[in-house]
């Protein structure tokens, strides 16, 4: 099962690409083989020095929590490496000068396959800065850890996109990190900068975590519900050893909030009710009542939808004490987090009006022709820049 790293690993007519060439880095820790190598130690073995690394959301190490700025540093073997998350959406981009010249920019992060996850947009605005000055972006493909059938949640509206969500995308959008920038590139017309070292596209056996809370596989497959929770004041988790899969609040009732859930027909997983106390984060070293999301069949499993139906249960069942996040939300102040990550205020207001949670969850994780025809035309793009 080799991705584009491994193929760049062994494939002699790939590292040519490379070879004499000035090149950039856009990676994080998930950046490995198959045999857990490191690209940064690939590329060290073939003899390939980057010029410069840049480093995603959480950082080129993966040591950031969310939403946490992260500062210019330099690796174990003293090249630069320049932050692409800091204070500002200016800081979301490269210079000019990180660009100046350099040939190639080469992208090894690793989705999971849901449209909040921002390293997909980090490589594009990657992607049009080197379109703009003339540099090459060479995608190292990975397979999307949660499946390339699956499909759920409507577009963004236009008014509502935002580095959760910068591009019009279904929420869980079974395509690959390339794909996605090939979509972009067919419409932005980008493509004459971007190539795509494809791999395998059978889901993994492993997992390596690329973000500080996105440590198993199991995480990945709930979160594109699960990063719903960062909308609402539930914990999301954060300070348990499972985050995403476990939520709650001090007022919350998890044995109703499990009831509710089993309640709406919704498949593929049980809601176990359970006590626990977050380490940091939301409602820290306090008693919070809750569930834990346990999937059981995840063929079956549609987590957008089940979360949805979560989030609606918790607001019927407290309405005095549940509430969506106003706060700052990845660099947007004044839309709720909650309409960011859903792509409009349709869910937020039919939950705050009272629609039965089944009907809000349903209707708002439907598919149509226009997410459909999206993720079609992005593996038709995938395919045509393959290397």
């Amino acid at each position: 099962m080799p991705t584009g790293l491994d193929r760049l690993a062994r494939d002699p007519h790939l590292q040519d690409l490379l070879r004499g060439r000035r090149f950039a880095l856009l990676a994080h820790p998930a950046s490995v083989t198959r045999g857990f190598v490191h690209v940064s130690d690939v590329l060290a073995a073939l003899s390939l020095r980057p010029e410069l690394i840049l480093g995603p959301e959480h950082g080129y190490g993966g040591e950031a929590q969310d939403m946490i700025g992260v500062l210019d540093a330099r690796d174990a073997r003293g090249v630069r490496v320049r932050s692409l998350y800091g204070e500002s959406t200016e800081d979301l981009s490269p210079r000019a000068e990180d660009l100046e010249g350099l040939d190639l920019v080469v992208v090894d992060l690793q989705d999971v396959g849901a449209r909040y996850y921002t390293f997909v947009w980090t490589a594009l605005l990657v992607l049009r800065a080197c379109h703009a000055r003339g540099v090459r972006l060479i995608v190292l493909d990975r397979p999307n850890p949660i499946g390339h059938t699956l499909v759920e949640g409507r577009l963004q509206d236009a008014a509502f996109r935002s580095f959760v969500g910068l591009e019009p995308v279904p929420v869980r959008h079974a395509l690959t990190l390339g794909e996605i920038l090939a979509h972009r590139a067919a419409i932005e017309r980008l493509s004459d900068a971007l190539s795509i070292v494809v791999g395998e596209r059978e889901v993994p056996a492993t997992f390596v975590m690329p973000s500080p809370n996105m440590p198993t596989l199991d995480t990945a497959l709930v979160y594109p519900g699960g990063c719903l929770l960062e909308g609402t004041n539930l914990s999301d988790g954060r300070g348990t050893t499972r985050p995403f899969e476990i939520t709650g609040a001090p007022w919350l009732d998890g044995r109703r909030l499990a009831e509710g859930l089993a309640a709406t027909g919704l498949a593929g997983f049980v809601a176990r009710p359970l006590t626990f106390s977050p380490t940091f984060h939301k409602h820290a070293r306090q008693t919070c009542g809750g569930v834990q999301i346990h999937v059981t069949d995840p063929h079956a499993f549609r987590p957008y939808a089940t979360y949805l139906a979560l989030v609606a249960l918790a607001h019927h069942h407290h309405p005095a004490d549940f509430r969506f996040r106003t706060e700052r939300y990845e660099f947007v102040d004044d839309i709720p987090a909650f309409d960011l990550l859903t792509g409009s205020a349709a869910a937020r207001t039919r939950i705050l009006a009272g629609d039965d949670p089944s009907e809000v969850a349903r209707a708002l994780a439907h598919v149509g022709e226009e997410e459909r025809s999206i993720v079609e035309h992005a593996r038709v793009e995938g395919a045509r820049r393959a290397a």
